[in-house]
């Protein structure tokens, strides 16, 4: 058990010590090419977000947190985005998408020795769907279930109402992850304490809401997927995540080898550790990049002419340029990690002098300040953000107000913005949606979207009933991309750029990876041991 963490207050203290600390460091010298077993590696993030049930969390790192924690029925290749087998051996899934059959492994079990069979499945498919909104992405990975039975020791149905194809997908992810059947009934507030037994190569062995969360290896963890690097237990003894909120901070422990490796670090620090020898490895997001979600009933959103010309707008690798060299710009409405992707760029091309011919034509007229003005109203919207990408949408600001269209900026909070979901008191949102599966698009465009007011046609509502009505992968390829370009042709989103997410490690710190949604992976994770 290492000790608790004594912070660096700040990035410049950091650099000072860095010489003193590195003969502290408990990595070594990063020459090792085999992975070692043991060692505690310490893992920085800015919050927890208060729960370290796998059922319930949804935010990015409170994810990375506790996806070590579960195994799940599948896995997810990150290289191909072919489903592979996990807990579950093969399944079989019926023509219309609807019905969906697993065989189980005979010998996997939670952390406490029971075993994982059929009936556990049940438990916990149960158990989420007791946890209501308190589990938000369970309820949609799970929604139009009829029933989930145990048709034998190791074999569990699924039956929906309507076709899923994606519901094979979220089999591989950590909401559906299992835990032991007792803990399925616990109060929600144990399970955020993280009172539960797992099934993954991670036990939590320690957790202090805001602080720490200090996990360890299995020894009889033996069933990782068939991607994994590692094919048995944990090479690591522990796993812990310590909270660190204040960016300059983060970056000081991280220089100072406090903590090994992190996944928040600004892009501007990123340099830094490049040039120190750390490592640095990036991955877009799988799902919608991040754009601008019109509301077609909105004052100026509504105009079909207004979005087309937004879109054009925009230089998208000016945008970038903002970020890392390893960033990329929004090529289509999905990113390039999510599969059944196609590169739409031509679409997306930054053309200004159409954009201003658009909007002349759809008689917007530049007014005495520059900004454009149709029957008295003003080309102006407000963009709410919480995101930290303040950068970002200051370029685009001046972009956009180089071809009449003035874009105000307000920064919030996320509870602020989920306040007002449903309200129509906007005319564009900035969003994006991570998952890596095409049908990501219905969690911004779909009948059940909680972006009502910004209900696109009934033309991308059929394409998106198509996407997941149909497994077969030529069938899915060609409907995914029959509902990107209806998407693009309506302008129903405005992608701009690929939200990313880049590992920072410590020299002789080895193997943390990437799952196929750009989750952060540490089975195959390892120390050079001194």
């Amino acid at each position: 058990m290492t000790p608790r963490l004594r912070l660096v207050p700040a990035l410049a203290a950091a650099l000072l010590a860095l010489t003193a600390c590195a003969a502290e460091s408990p990595t070594g010298t990063g020459d090792a090419t085999e992975p070692q077993r043991g060692g505690t590696l310490v893992y920085g993030v800015p919050d927890d977000f208060g729960c370290m049930d796998p059922q319930q969390v949804s935010s990015n790192d409170a994810i990375n947190m506790t996806r070590p924690l579960v195994a799940s029925l599948t896995s997810q290749n990150p290289e191909t985005g072919e489903i592979e087998p996990w807990l579950a051996t093969e399944w079989e899934v019926s023509d219309e998408s609807t019905h969906f059959t697993f065989t189980l492994l005979d010998d996997a079990t939670f952390a406490d020795g029971s075993r994982i069979d059929a009936e556990a499945v049940v438990a916990n498919i149960d158990g989420i769907l007791a946890l209501g909104s308190a589990s938000s992405l369970g309820a949609g990975y799970l929604s139009g279930l009829e029933a989930v039975t145990a048709t034998d020791d190791f074999t569990v149905t699924f039956e929906f109402s309507t076709p899923r194809a994606d519901f094979l997908q979220a089999t591989t992810t950590q909401t559906l992850g299992l835990i032991s059947v007792d803990s399925t009934t616990a109060s929600q507030a144990d399970r955020c304490a993280g009172n539960f037994v797992g099934s993954g190569p991670f036990t939590l062995q320690r957790y202090e809401q805001d602080t720490i969360a200090e996990l360890a290896g299995r020894d009889d963890y033996a069933w990782p997927p068939a991607s994994s690097e590692n094919q048995g237990a944990p090479y690591l003894d522990e796993l812990h995540f310590a909270v660190i909120p204040e960016s300059s901070t983060l970056t000081g422990t991280l220089l100072s080898n406090q903590i090994q490796a992190s996944n928040n670090i600004s892009a501007l620090d990123q340099e830094i550790f490049a040039e120190r020898g750390y490592e640095l490895d990036q991955r877009a997001n799988p799902g919608m990049a991040y754009g601008f979600l019109p509301n077609f009933e909105g004052d100026v959103a509504s105009d079909p002419a207004v979005r087309d010309a937004i879109s054009h707008g925009i230089d998208r690798e000016a945008v970038v340029e903002l970020l890392t060299p390893l960033d990329r710009p929004a090529t289509s409405v999905l990113s390039d990690t999510t599969p059944y992707y196609t590169d739409y760029s031509d679409e997306l091309a930054y053309d200004p002098e159409f954009a201003e011919a658009t909007l002349d034509e759809a008689g917007w007229e530049v007014g005495a300040d520059g900004i454009r003005e149709k029957d008295g109203q003003r080309l102006t919207f407000t963009i709410d953000f919480w995101q930290p990408t303040a950068d970002v949408l200051q370029l685009v600001q001046q972009q956009l107000k180089q071809i009449g269209v003035d874009m105000q900026l307000k920064q919030t909070t996320l509870a602020q913005q989920l306040g007002t979901l449903g309200d129509g008191s906007r005319d564009f949102w900035w969003v994006n949606s991570t998952r890596a599966d095409p049908s990501v698009t219905q969690n911004l465009l779909g009948p059940n979207a909680q972006f009502d007011e910004h209900r696109p046609t009934d033309d991308i509502d059929t394409r998106i009933d198509r996407v997941n009505q149909v497994s077969d992968p030529d069938e899915r390829q060609e409907a995914t991309d029959d509902l990107v370009e209806q998407i693009l042709a309506e302008d129903a989103v405005i992608p701009v750029m690929q939200l990313s997410t880049t590992i920072v490690s410590a020299p002789g710190t080895h193997g943390i990876a990437f799952d196929a949604s750009s989750r952060i992976d540490f089975h195959s994770a390892w120390m050079e041991q001194n």
